[in-house]
């Protein structure tokens, strides 16, 4: 029988061991703050932003908001980015995506400083990431990790097959699986063959952004299957990339839609937040 890797569960873990560390580092006078600024009024953006000042007030970081209106200019939001770097005060830095069409969503990103980047998208936390230096980890990515080891998955010399390369999962957890010594494959659009290089997998993650579209066709038996996909399918209800009730008789464990990758995003972040003031301790 498959089990069933709770993102749910093992991400109030994650809350629960940050809360406590959180705790002992305000004793010692360490303090984060993070600075979460949202352009416009996107409804999925809102919910985002609102679970993510939850998560930090429950763990015990301050959070500061900045809802800045759709007309706000990209000139106008570099500044406010600008500001908050210079700020003592707060240790990350957060700009909810997507941005509207007329600001530069890569200038924004590239504004922000590195050592306050929480997110992970900033060319120099990716170029750390590649080489194996200490950075900012990108949360999806790591939170995948993490439900891997903590379901008691191996990764070390499995074979991992990634469907999907964006810069926000596919090559970055690309990056993460390298670290845990597994043997990688990044499949995309263009992948011949799609269906045999997947049955290679030991463990498949997909982020391929279309709808229920791996079967059981594209699945080894016994493999694990992590989705990180995010749809409505027809009757109004959440769905992702993988047809579950298909693949799971397949797999020797999968994550859920909702319930799998989800969860572990926004408990990654808050690790990244606290990764800020972990730092400080290292500091003279």
């Amino acid at each position: 029988m498959s089990q069933l890797i709770d993102g749910k569960r093992i991400s109030q873990q994650i809350k629960d061991e940050l809360r406590e560390e959180v705790e002992r580092l305000k004793e010692k006078g360490r303090n984060a703050c993070l600075a979460v600024v949202q352009v416009g009024a996107d409804p999925a953006s809102t919910v985002y932003v609102r679970n993510k000042k939850k998560a930090c007030e429950y763990i015990g970081i301050r959070s500061k908001s900045y809802e800045l209106p759709e007309e706000t200019t990209e000139q106008e939001l570099v500044g406010l980015v600008e500001n908050l770097n210079k700020d003592a005060q707060v240790n990350g830095v957060l700009v909810q995506l997507p941005l509207p069409d007329h600001i530069d969503e890569d200038k924004i990103i590239r504004t922000i400083s590195p050592d306050k980047d929480v997110d992970g998208f900033h060319p120099v936390s990716v170029g750390r990431l590649w080489i194996g230096e200490k950075g900012f980890l990108s949360c999806t990515p790591a939170g995948i990790i993490q439900l891997l080891k903590r379901s008691g998955v191996e990764i070390e010399g499995r074979e991992c097959v990634i469907v999907g390369r964006s810069n926000i999962v596919g090559k970055p957890m690309a990056a993460l699986l390298l670290r845990e010594n597994a043997t990688v494959t990044v499949a995309h659009s263009r992948t011949k063959d799609l269906k045999k290089v997947t049955k290679r997998a030991d463990i498949l993650v997909v982020a391929i952004g279309k709808k229920r579209f791996i079967t059981s066709e594209y699945i080894k038996d016994g493999a694990v299957v992590i989705d990180v996909g995010m749809h409505r399918d027809e009757d109004g209800h959440l769905c992702g990339d993988v047809d579950f009730a298909d693949v799971e008789p397949h797999t020797s464990a999968i994550t859920p839609v909702p319930g799998g990758v989800g969860p572990m995003t926004i408990a990654m972040l808050m690790n990244n937040c606290v990764e800020t003031i972990r730092t400080q301790e290292e500091r003279p």
